[in-house]
C-alpha cells in the first residue's frame, strides 16, 4: 500500500537504542501492520526498523516515536512528518560497521552481536555502541550481505571496516534523548532555536523577529554544553564551538579577528549555532576589568551580535556558571534574548540522567537506579556519569585477576562475566561526592538513632520536625505542615548534641554541612559574610540538606552588647537574612548546638528562624544505662558487669563523661593484662570494679564543674 504520513515525536526512554519505531495503534490497525512489522521510514533519506505498538495515549494522535539515531538517520526533527510503509528484511550473513575513530576491536564480535540481535540495520546508517564504561562508540553501516535492509541473526559476522568520515565533525550526533532531567529546558530552548531554524516562516507571519542568542547559566557539570550540542544535532546545523580563553591572541586586534571570522563562517554555512562556552572569561563587566583587550572583546561582540543578518539561521548560545560576571549589555534583548537556567537535577532527573548513562552497562538485576537517584542528592549529571564510571570499574576490578593483560584479544567468556551490580554502585557512592559541594561537604556522618542512648522523647520531636517532612512529603504537604527553618539544640556539655545533628542526617538520608562556628571568621573585610552567603548557596543547590552549625554562640553572638566587634555583628545579620529573607530555603535545615543558649542573639531564636528550641539534659538513670550498654557494647566484659548499677552509680555524669569512664576502665583492664606477661589477648577482661573506679574517678570533675558553672 501507498506511504502513511505521520507527526514525529520523541520515544520513551526505555525504547532508546532499540531500533524501534513506536505507532499510533489506529493507524496499525487500519493499514494491517502487527507488532514486529518491518518498516521502511523516509524523509530526506531512508532507514529501517521494527514497528512497536503505542501506548493508550498515542491512540488516535496521529503520531511516530522514534529515536534521536533514527531522526538523524532519515534528516528528520520532532515535529516533522514522515512517511512510513511496509518493508521487508533478509537475515545478516555479514554486516561491515565503519567506526568513526580507529578502536581497538578486542572481543568486538561477540559484543556487537549481543548488542544489536534483531535490530535491522541499512547500509549508510549510523549506528552507536554502548561501552562497559558507559561511553558510546560510534559506526556507519558500510555494507550488508545480502544488500538492502537486513536483520541481525544469532550468526551474523560483524567486521570493522576503515576509519569513516561519513559523520561530519561539525553537526554533533548529540540528540535530545542523550540529555536527562532537563525536560522543560529543552521545551523552552526548542521554542527559541529549533523553531526559527527550521520553521522561520512562522515567525515571519506573526512579524516577530526570531532570537538571536540564548544564554545557559547554571553550576558546572549540569548539561549546558550537552544541551547546545544536541539542539545543533537535532536541528542537523553547522556548529561552532568558542572556548572562551582560545580566542585570545598575543597580537594587537587578533582576538577580534578571529571572533568576526567565526561569525562570517556561521553566516555563511546557515543554518548555524555559535555556541561559546565559559563566557564570562572573555566578556567581563567593563567597569570592573583593567585590561583594554576584554574591553575591545565585549564590544566587537555586541556589534557582531547587532550586526547578524541572517537572523533565525544564526544563533549564539552562551554558557557559564557566573552569569552576574557578564558584561550587562550582553544581556539586554536583542542580543541575549533569553536565559535559561540548568539548575541541579531533581530525584526523577537523576534516575534519567543514570539511565542514560548506564544504557549500555550491562546491569545485574539488584540494581535499582530509583534507589540510587533517591540518595544523590545534590549530584549533577556529570558527577551521575562519573559514579557510573566508578560502578563499572568495580566490576571490571572482579574479574582483573582472570585477564591475561598479555593478550591481544580477551575471550568472550570472561567478558561474559563482567556485570554491575548494586554493590558497585555503594562503593562507588563511596568515593564520588557531589561537585557543588566539594568545598564545604562533610560526608553523611555514620550515626544512627540507636547510637544517642535515653532523650527518647527528643527523638520522637526530632522525627515529627526533620523526617517526616522528607519522608512523608505527600502528608505533610496535603495537612498544610510547614516544616521548621531551624532546630537549636542548648544543654551542658557532653550531652550529646552534635551526635544528635550526626544521626539526623544520617537518618533523613540528607547531604550535611558542618560549620564550626569560629572559622568562618575571617580578617578580611566582607569575608565572614561571604563565607556565610556560599554555605547558605550551596545547600540550597544541594536540597534536601542540613547545615550543623556548631558552637553556634561564638558566631551569633548577642548583638549591642558592647562586647562584640562590628564583623560578628554583620555575620549575625547576614544568617538572619539568609534564613528569612527572599529566596526561600526549600529543603534546607539548619541545626544549631550551644551550651550558652543565654549569649545567643535573640533574633535568631524566634519562630520563623530557629523554629524548636529544644534542651539536651543531662541524662537520667534510664538514660544512662543505656549509654553504658552502648559504649560497652564492643569491649570484653567479664560477667560481674552490672549496668543498671553503673547508671545509679553516676548520677549526673553526661554521655561524654560516661563514653570517657567506659574507656578508663578498659585501659585498667588493658594494664592489668600487661603487667600479668600473658600473650592471650582472650584473657582481658573489664569487671564492674574497674567501671565503678572509672565512674568514681569522673564524679569529682563534674563536681568542680558544677560548683564552677
Amino acid at each position: 500500500m501507498e506511504g502513511i504520513e505521520l507527526r514525529v515525536e520523541e520515544i520513551p526512554r526505555q525504547h532508546v537504542g532499540a531500533g524501534r519505531v513506536i505507532a499510533d495503534p489506529v493507524v496499525m490497525e487500519q493499514a494491517g501492520w502487527s507488532t514486529g512489522q518491518i518498516l521502511e521510514l523516509s524523509y530526506n533519506r531512508r532507514t529501517h526498523a521494527k514497528l512497536w505498538p503505542g501506548g493508550p495515549e498515542d491512540r488516535g494522535t496521529g503520531v511516530v516515536r522514534i529515536d534521536g539515531l533514527t531522526r538523524q538517520n532519515i534528516g528528520a526533527g520532532i515535529g516533522d512528518r514522515i512517511k512510513l510503509s511496509a518493508a521487508s528484511a533478509s537475515d545478516a550473513v555479514q554486516v561491515v560497521l565503519s567506526p568513526a575513530e580507529k578502536i581497538n576491536v578486542g572481543g568486538l564480535q561477540e559484543y556487537m552481536a549481543q548488542n544489536f540481535l534483531n535490530h535491522v540495520f541499512t547500509a549508510g546508517d549510523t549506528v552507536t555502541l554502548g561501552t562497559q564504561m558507559g561511553g558510546r562508540v560510534q559506526f556507519a553501516v558500510a555494507s550488508t550481505s545480502p544488500g538492502g535492509p537486513v536483520i541481525v541473526v544469532e550468526g551474523t559476522k560483524f567486521k570493522l571496516g576503515a576509519p569513516s568520515r561519513a559523520t561530519d565533525a561539525s553537526h554533533p550526533r548529540v540528540t535530545y534523548d542523550d540529555l536527562g532531567g532537563l525536560t522543560s529546558e529543552v521545551q523552552k530552548i526548542r521554542e527559541m532555536v529549533e523553531l526559527p531554524m527550521r520553521h522561520p516562516e512562522l515567525f515571519e507571519k506573526i512579524g516577530v523577529d526570531a532570537p538571536r542568542g540564548v544564554l545557559l547559566y547554571g553550576p558546572p557539570g549540569t548539561g549546558k554544553t550537552l544541551l547546545a550540542k544536541a539542539v545543533a544535532g537535532e536541528t542537523n546545523a553547522n556548529f561552532s564551538y568558542i572556548g572562551g580563553p582560545e580566542i585570545m591572541g598575543k597580537y594587537y586586534g587578533e582576538s577580534e579577528e578571529r571572533l568576526r571570522e567565526m561569525f562570517r563562517e556561521a553566516e555563511e554555512n546557515a543554518p548555524s549555532i555559535i555556541f561559546i562556552d565559559e563566557i564570562d572569561s572573555i566578556a567581563p563587566k567593563r567597569d570592573e576589568v583593567s585590561g583594554e583587550l576584554e574591553k575591545r572583546i565585549v564590544s566587537q561582540l555586541l556589534s557582531l551580535m547587532d550586526g547578524m543578518t541572517r537572523r533565525g539561521k544564526v544563533v549564539v548560545i552562551a554558557a557559564t556558571n557566573r552569569p552576574d560576571s557578564i558584561d550587562p549589555a550582553l544581556r539586554r534583548p536583542g542580543r541575549f534574548d533569553r536565559e535559561i537556567e540548568i539548575g541541579i537535577p531533581g530525584r526523577e532527573g537523576r534516575e534519567q540522567i543514570l539511565g542514560i548513562h548506564t544504557r549500555g552497562m550491562p546491569l545485574d538485576g539488584d540494581v535499582n537506579l530509583e534507589k540510587i537517584a533517591g540518595v544523590t542528592h545534590g549530584f549533577v549529571g556529570a558527577d551521575l556519569e562519573v559514579l557510573t564510571k566508578e560502578a563499572a570499574m568495580g566490576s571490571l576490578r572482579r574479574v582483573l585477576p582472570e585477564i591475561d593483560l598479555d593478550q591481544e584479544r580477551i575471550s568472550g567468556d570472561i567478558l561474559q562475566k563482567i556485570n554491575v551490580t548494586a554493590g558497585d554502585f555503594r562503593e562507588a557512592l563511596r568515593e564520588v561526592r557531589p561537585s557543588a559541594l566539594r568545598e564545604v561537604l562533610v560526608q553523611v556522618p555514620d550515626v544512627s538513632w540507636d547510637d544517642v542512648g535515653g532523650l527518647d522523647g527528643l527523638k520522637e520531636e526530632l522525627r515529627m520536625a526533620i523526617e517526616w517532612p522528607v519522608k512523608h512529603k505527600e502528608a505533610v504537604k496535603y495537612a498544610g505542615v510547614s516544616p521548621p527553618k531551624g532546630l537549636m539544640l542548648h544543654g551542658p556539655p557532653g550531652t550529646g548534641k552534635t551526635l544528635i545533628a550526626k544521626a539526623v542526617a544520617r537518618m533523613t538520608e540528607s547531604n550535611f554541612i558542618s560549620v564550626k562556628g569560629p572559622e568562618l571568621l575571617s580578617k578580611w573585610v566582607g569575608e565572614s559574610e561571604k563565607g556565610v552567603r556560599e554555605i547558605f548557596r550551596k545547600a540550597r543547590q544541594a536540597a534536601p540538606c542540613i547545615i550543623f552549625f556548631d558552637e553556634v554562640d561564638a558566631l551569633v553572638p548577642r548583638r549591642g552588647g558592647g562586647s562584640t566587634s562590628h564583623v560578628t555583628e554583620n555575620v549575625v545579620s547576614q544568617i538572619l537574612t539568609e534564613i528569612d529573607g527572599l529566596e526561600e530555603l526549600h529543603g534546607v535545615l539548619i541545626i544549631g548546638a550551644t551550651n550558652r543558649l543565654d549569649i545567643v542573639d535573640p533574633a535568631l531564636l524566634r519562630p520563623g528562624r530557629f523554629d524548636r528550641v529544644v534542651e539536651v539534659p543531662r541524662p537520667d538513670a534510664g538514660a544512662r544505662e543505656k549509654i553504658f550498654a552502648i559504649h560497652t557494647k564492643n569491649k570484653p566484659l567479664d560477667g560481674t558487669v552490672d549496668l543498671a548499677a553503673l547508671a545509679s552509680s553516676s548520677e549526673g555524669l553526661t554521655g561524654a563523661e560516661i563514653e570517657s569512664a567506659a574507656n578508663r576502665a578498659a585501659t585498667e583492664a588493658l594494664r592489668r593484662h600487661v603487667e600479668s606477661g600473658s600473650d592471650d589477648v582472650k584473657g582481658i577482661k573489664i569487671t564492674q570494679e574497674d567501671l565503678l573506679g572509672a565512674v568514681r574517678s569522673m564524679l569529682p570533675q563534674h563536681a568542680g564543674a558544677a560548683t564552677a558553672t
